[in-house]
């Protein structure tokens, strides 16, 4: 890639918006906005003094900035009209998750944008998941895609919700786009809810907190289970797990455990390399991950001290630069999001309805 930064746009000026301009501050090398969209003068003024960025009213203002590509981060019923308008512009897209709020929303984007590529490959419609990319994911996956665990054949996920489970549970078993068929039930159950975005609450009061159990079988032997309690993201009292099993062994969090010989199971850990404690003066941050005495995950952006989430939309945000200047591949393409929010419809239908739901073969399976 060339050593110029990457410029992009971002439509929207909420909080999520604010998170992408966070990070391009704190890498001033590699990422630079160029402008945001805001709905009216009061926000973009609001915008301008505390991101530092240019504002602008409208989407065919921002494109007149040359941006490399341009990030939707608006609301779901949204997102989908600003893609369009921006692929009538011709310019790349990172649309935010999901690119729709419903099955025909999905079905309709694709066939409005679907078939729209870039000349120099790929789609021109890309979506911001950045999950398989998390330290913790992307070790495993790499794990994975060696072989070391064997073919594999299950996914348990409780950590992260809906079409974010989905990417990880589908990337980590290797599935595409067919059918699934989805079977799911969710569970009122007392827990106390002690930290939220909002801050602590300072109340252990048990509340009511749904609980999402879902069995994905995808065929050939491959399953998914979803499990994903109310705030799960936040709250200190629900952990979060992950479970990949295969035919010649398993990962269980942070732990291999395979076959040494025909007699010989062992385990091994995978390693974080952190910073900052103790008398550690290198700053706060994850360095690598390793495996066996092999680095499996290297954090390419050392310095920006940015915890293992912001690293995923880093790198996210820097492979979408890379495929804009035709220097890597695409980062995630709209077929995969819509796939990944299909499945997390078809759970949804499914608690819905109390019966199992099969997701049809859409159209963007193609792709």
């Amino acid at each position: 890639m060339s050593a110029a930064p990457i410029r992009f746009g971002i439509v929207g000026s909420g909080w999520r918006a604010e998170f992408f301009a966070r990070l391009a501050r704190a890498l001033p090398e590699r990422l630079a906005v160029v402008g945001v969209v805001t709905r009216s003068a009061e926000r973009a003024a609001q915008v301008e003094a505390e991101w530092g960025v240019p504002a602008f009213r409208t989407v065919g203002e921002l494109c007149g900035s040359e941006p490399e590509f341009v990030i939707p981060s608006v609301p779901w019923e949204v997102t989908p009209q600003v893609v369009r308008e921006l692929v009538e512009h011709e310019v790349p897209v990172l649309a935010e998750t999901p690119p729709a709020p419903d099955v025909t929303g999905l079905r309709n984007l694709w066939d409005a944008v679907g078939g729209a590529t870039r000349a120099g490959g790929g789609g021109l419609v890309q979506v911001a998941e950045q999950y398989t990319l998390m330290p913790g994911h992307a070790a495993r996956i790499a794990l994975v895609q060696e072989g070391l665990i064997g073919e594999v054949t299950s996914v348990q996920v409780s950590s992260t919700h809906m079409y974010h489970a989905m990417s990880l549970i589908r990337h980590t078993l290797g599935v595409g786009c067919g059918p699934v068929t989805v079977t799911a039930r969710a569970f009122t159950a007392p827990l106390a809810d002690p930290l939220s975005p909002g801050g602590w609450s300072d109340d252990l009061t048990p509340k009511d907190a749904v609980t999402t159990l879902a069995l994905l079988d995808f065929g050939g032997a491959r399953t998914g289970l979803y499990d994903f309690t109310d705030n799960q993201w936040w709250n200190p009292l629900r952990a979060r797990r992950i479970v990949v099993r295969g035919s010649l062994g398993e990962i269980v969090d942070d732990t291999v455990v395979r076959m040494a010989d025909p007699r010989t199971p062992v385990e091994s850990p995978l390693v974080r390399r952190r910073t900052g404690t103790d008398l550690n003066l290198e700053g706060a941050e994850v360095h690598h991950i390793s495996f066996d005495g092999r680095i499996v995950w290297r954090n390419e952006y050392l310095g920006a001290s940015l915890s293992e989430d912001d690293l995923a939309v880093v790198d996210l945000l820097c492979r979408t630069g890379a495929w804009v200047r035709d220097a890597g591949p695409e980062p995630y393409p709209l077929a995969e999001g819509c796939q990944d929010h299909l499945l997390a419809l078809a759970i949804d239908e499914s608690v819905l309805t109390g019966a199992p739901v099969t997701t049809a073969v859409e159209a963007w399976a193609a792709r």
